[in-house]
């Protein structure tokens, strides 16, 4: 299965019109000389990043772009039109390399961001560029260069503040719900989130950017499942909420849920394993009080987790509102941090 977050594009820029051969040719002049005009420039290919795009999925039926070609140029010294450029819109986030080689070209950060990844073919000479003192009636004239062309290898990441993580169905897409304005496909079957999805959560005038991730299993940083092409976009989240599905009766389950995401963030990238990673039991509304007490004695006693621990349900956001807050509190008190710093 080919998943959208990554595409191979190919782009070609235009080629570059040819230049005139003319002589003017007047009632009053009838050997005037040469006024052949030169060959309009071809138009190149840019990319441009666009904040109201968070998926590659458009590249899955346009694959080829191509700038316009030069206009030919004209008597009377006229210029040939250059071609128009042709604009590829992606996402924000979007990395950029040579298919060919992997040779990695430009981040899009920004929105508007603008990068030309061809350009457009010069254009050819007319006679006129070659007259002379020796020669007065030159017949010579150029064609047109052809534009550059390559393939492009387009990575998404996620920009976002805050990564959900998590096994499948772990509930990241119903969090994601019940939080934010998004609307996420949810299923009680693996892999419901097959792109990444992102959500505004808004309080008092602030909000932050959260990102449901596709669900992890054993073996994903060695590409098993959806492999690693997911784990990429967790890179750029300033907060990870790793969430575990307790519904289980056994607490060995949930700890080893726990063991596994930790294990496969690890294998794939260090520094993605040292970002702050605060730990989510979610579908509280399916276990009791003494079950769900039990769960957090065991967890405490057996795991040495030093980061914030909650309990919710995203089903009926329960313990929801105290989660978010929290969020807001460590995200103004990062942004000071690193703003003095």
């Amino acid at each position: 299965m080919k998943f959208v977050d990554e595409a191979t594009i190919t782009v070609t820029a235009g080629h570059g019109g040819s230049g005139s051969r003319s002589f003017r040719r007047e009632k009053f002049l009838p050997k005037g000389g040469p006024d052949g005009g030169n060959g309009g420039k071809g138009g190149d290919v840019a990319l441009i990043a666009q904040s109201h795009i968070n998926t590659l999925a458009h590249f899955r039926y346009s694959r080829m772009f191509r700038g316009e070609n030069g206009g030919t140029g004209s008597s009377n010294n006229r210029t040939g039109a250059a071609g128009a450029h042709c604009e590829v819109e992606v996402p924000v986030g979007t990395l950029v390399y040579d298919a060919d080689s992997m040779e990695f070209i430009t981040d899009m950060v920004g929105s508007s961001d603008r990068f030309v990844v061809a350009y457009g073919g010069k254009g050819g000479l007319g006679n006129s560029k070659f007259k002379s003192s020796t020669n007065r009636s030159p017949g010579k004239t150029t064609e047109g260069r052809a534009g550059d062309g390559r393939r492009l290898h387009l990575e998404l990441r996620v920009l976002a503040d805050i990564g959900l993580l998590g096994l499948p169905n772990a509930g990241k897409s119903t969090l994601l719900a019940a939080v934010s304005g998004a609307h996420p496909k949810i299923g009680s079957y693996p892999f419901t989130t097959l792109h990444p999805q992102l959500g505004i959560v808004e309080q008092n005038l602030e909000r932050f950017v959260m990102a449901d991730i596709p669900g992890l299993i054993e073996g994903a940083a060695q590409g098993t499942g959806l492999g690693i092409n997911f784990l990429k976009h967790l890179s750029r989240t300033r907060l990870l909420l790793q969430l575990v599905d307790i519904s289980t009766d056994s607490i060995a389950d949930v700890l080893h849920s726990v063991r596994t995401v930790e294990k496969e963030v690890s294998t794939f990238s260090e520094m993605l394993a040292s970002q702050p990673r605060w730990l989510v039991f979610n579908k509280t509304d399916l276990v009791d009080d003494r079950h769900l007490e039990q769960l957090m004695s065991a967890f405490v006693q057996q795991y040495p987790w030093k980061e914030p621990l909650f309990a919710i349900s995203a089903n009926n956001k329960k313990g929801c509102a105290e989660l978010i807050k929290e969020i807001f509190v460590w995200l103004k008190t990062n942004r000071e941090i690193e703003t003095t710093t």
